[in-house]
């Protein structure tokens, strides 16, 4: 694991020696094991081009029911208007895998979203991303060997036996292999409570991954643990940066990992809204920091956001601490309503917005000429122990 590809006639700077590390920095090399991919192969068309739209229907008509196309909520308006089903990351997997008859999976999302859709689909069935550029830092912030150092941390403190690991969605192929290797479960962000309920049935201890702030959030506002059963497991230092007598103190390791967009928001950014705007309704995301949290009115899943706002009373004010896109979609869908993104910052996805409208009709011309690009596939024995994984999740009461 970790090895580092590189590519010829390198050209390095003075001093600076051909390492699998120097070349991965330099942009020489791409690491196969790292969650987002590295290149896109081919010539994408000019995104000027008036055309792109048409063109995209076009190539969509000419397919028909062998494409079926997947769009994330954090999507641009420009994709999510080809999607044959929007959803969550989990949602889109799953519809994936209702269409057997559809060869052609068009996932618009990120490389875990396609990974997973790969899994629970068919041999028959090939998933593609428009741009394997578009992955996920959260995904990243958990390699495999830095997961099996921390379980050798775990058996070296005598509690690995006893403890569960519980790997949210968000998070590469490798590491929900992983959690089905070790009898663990994924979660989303909607069944995260139920996921710690069952891992707590099985063990003492939960390990959870990436995110600490899911994680800490559903253990101590919805299941009634303390901050101080919680303990954060840092990869970059030795042992954690926790001691073994921590670790065996503690009911819930979390990973050191969070979302690049969720953990921008701050408590000032509650705080100001509340004074522009009174009586506003604070709705944010699990994976926001715990101090956002619980300053919010409201905490959900990304279909309990757009839900939210579905049911909320014409007139009212909610200020959204999630990805821009989708709060500029809702803020669309409810004119009735006064919908703001929670910070004054603009915070889009930067990987998620990869997939572009470029991206997706070159994808889909070039299944039209009949060359498949940019297939996203799972490798048997990683797909076996994953799969285990997400069928324990979809078995949870």
């Amino acid at each position: 694991m970790g090895t580092v590809t590189a590519t010829n006639d390198l050209d390095l700077p003075p001093g600076v020696e051909a390492t699998p590390l120097a070349l991965l920095l330099l942009g020489r090399g791409a690491d196969p094991y790292s969650e987002r991919g590295v290149e896109c192969p081919g010539d994408l068309p000019n995104p000027a081009d008036p055309t792109l739209v048409a063109r995209a229907r076009a190539a969509k008509e000419k397919l028909g029911d062998s494409v079926f196309i997947l769009g994330h909520h954090y999507q641009r308006d420009e994709v999510i208007q080809f999607a044959d089903v929007t959803g969550d990351s989990f949602k889109l997997a799953r519809e994936a895998a209702a269409r057997p008859d559809a060869p052609y999976i068009v996932f618009c999302g990120v490389h875990f979203m396609a990974e997973s859709a790969d899994i629970l689909t068919n041999d028959g069935q090939q998933v593609i991303l428009p741009d394997l550029a578009a992955g996920c830092s959260m995904a990243d912030m958990a390699t495999y060997d830095q997961v099996e150092e921390c379980w050798d941390v775990l058996t070296d403190a005598g509690i690995a036996d006893v403890t569960v690991p519980v790997s949210y969605m968000n998070s590469s192929a490798d590491i929900k292999a992983f959690t089905g290797r070790h009898n663990g479960t994924i979660c989303t962000s909607s069944n995260a409570k139920r996921a710690l309920e069952w891992a707590f049935e099985q063990g003492e201890k939960v390990l959870f991954m990436p995110d600490q702030h899911l994680g800490r959030n559903t253990a101590v506002l919805e299941m009634g643990f303390s901050l101080d059963d919680c303990v954060v497991y840092n990869p970059h230092k030795p042992g954690g940066g926790v001691t073994p007598d921590q670790l065996r103190a503690a009911k819930m390791i979390l990973w050191r990992g969070h979302c690049s967009v969720h953990g921008r928001f701050g408590l000032d950014s509650v705080e100001d809204v509340r004074n522009r705007i009174p009586g506003v309704n604070v709705l944010v995301h699990p994976e926001c920091k715990h101090e956002v949290v619980t300053a919010a009115d409201y905490v959900g899943s990304t279909e309990y956001i757009i839900k939210a706002l579905d049911a909320a009373a014409p007139g009212s004010a909610w200020a959204i601490g999630t990805e821009l896109n989708l709060v500029r979609r809702l803020a669309n869908a409810h004119p009735d309503k006064q919908v703001v993104f929670l910070d004054k910052t603009v915070c889009f996805c930067s990987t998620m917005n990869r997939i572009d409208l470029p991206h997706l009709v070159w994808a889909l011309e070039s299944l039209v000429d009949g060359k498949v690009v940019n297939r996203i596939q799972v490798d048997p024995d990683t797909q076996k122990f994953a799969n285990q994984a997400l069928n324990q999740m979809l078995a949870l009461p």
